[in-house]
């Protein structure tokens, strides 16, 4: 890396030059380094967080994956243990972590990208009083890190706990008297099950549906590799159903996976309208009942933050020019990890294992374009 003296407004900084700065070391940002690290690129991976995998770490305590052990290595690294069982929250946090470290991943912690720029050759990342400059920037934060909460939970009265489902460790967060789980997806119905074991439990919403198996053991010999099939070679952009019905699940939103409206029923979860406001502190629903809860958690979801993208070049549209993750907008500026990025498993472990080795090839031919033709006949791998 080239280190160099650069003045900004803040006074004088360091000034890295590197060719890619990939920002987001969650699994997307580590299996795309993976691939940057055998290609001998000069590249770094920024985040925020304190260690590698928190992410996952800081979700609350019961958390497990719905995809089994098989599936949830990245390049290079099986996941270790039993291949059928679903990895607690913190072992996937830790794997995400021993596998930066197996691979001597260039990942920098504390460190929260506040402005990305471009001055017309190449991008512009602050964190803070440092700085890189790139040929290329790759996006793996996932982007939708703000938490949604509607306005109206500030009338609730202060002896109320609200907290978003991001704030949610366990119960005993939670005060005496019944919970209100706002959002029937599938954390509003994981949350709503271990709430109503001690608790009250009333969640509000509509499901959208549930796969059509139990989940489990048997589901992640038999069933689960069909749905990762069909996610990552049917349900994608270059075929016409996928193109087809991947705007419908943008729309629709995720079916119930492991815990299902008759098992929240069987739980004793008390299934209620959606929420369309609050009335002299009380929640009211759409239906015009009124409950009083000692506690809500908001399991609402979360809205994108591009905020600190400061390229005023690119279009309001931008994320659906792109393709495969390549921005068309502005070269040099890639998308990875995100939702229904090229297929509907995009966001899931095998899929941004695909997508990150597909944007490595592309990668490769920027960087050397006589091999243009020879690398460009394997991108369709």
């Amino acid at each position: 890396m080239n280190t160099t003296s650069a003045t900004d407004t803040g006074g004088t900084a360091s000034t890295t030059a590197v060719d890619t700065v990939i920002i987001g070391a969650g699994q997307a940002g580590l299996a795309l380094g993976y691939y940057l690290t055998r290609q001998h690129r000069n590249f770094v991976i920024l985040d925020g967080g304190t260690r590698v995998g928190d992410a996952w770490r800081t979700r609350w305590d019961s958390l497990r994956l719905f995809t089994p052990a098989k599936y949830n290595g990245l390049p290079g690294l099986p996941f270790p243990g039993d291949p059928l069982a679903f990895p607690t929250k913190d072992e996937q946090a830790d794997y995400l972590e021993d596998y930066a470290a197996r691979f001597h991943l260039p990942v920098r912690p504390n460190t929260a990208v506040t402005r990305v720029s471009h001055d017309g050759q190449r991008f512009h990342v602050a964190a803070g009083a440092r700085r890189w400059t790139a040929a290329n920037v790759v996006l793996a934060t996932g982007a939708c890190h703000l938490p949604r909460i509607p306005g109206f939970a500030a009338d609730l009265p202060s002896d109320v706990v609200q907290l978003h489902s991001s704030a949610y460790k366990n119960p005993a967060q939670l005060r005496p008297g019944p919970v209100l789980v706002v959002g029937l997806g599938n954390s509003g119905a994981e949350i709503a099950l271990e709430t109503s074991r001690s608790h009250e439990t009333w969640l509000a919403g509509t499901a959208r549906g549930a796969v059509p198996f139990r989940h489990g053991r048997t589901a992640a010999r038999f069933f689960i590799p069909a749905v990762r099939f069909a996610g990552l070679h049917v349900l994608n952009r270059n075929t016409p159903v996928g193109r087809k019905v991947l705007p419908k699940l943008a729309a629709m939103g995720r079916p119930l996976i492991r815990t299902k409206v008759p098992d929240l029923i069987a739980a004793g979860v008390q299934l209620v309208p959606r929420v369309s406001g609050v009335r002299d502190g009380e929640i009211v629903l759409d239906d015009g009942r009124r409950l009083s809860a000692a506690n809500v958690i908001w399991c609402t979801g979360f809205r994108e933050d591009y905020s600190w993208l400061d390229l005023p070049a690119l279009p309001a549209d931008w994320r659906a020019q792109q393709h495969r993750g390549i921005v068309d907008a502005l070269p040099g500026l890639y998308l990875l990890g995100n939702d229904l990025l090229f297929a509907a498993a995009s966001e899931t472990l095998p899929g941004v294992c695909r997508d990150a080795g597909y944007l490595a090839k592309h990668l490769a031919t920027a960087r050397e374009p006589r091999k243009d033709a020879a690398v460009r006949a394997g991108l369709a791998a």
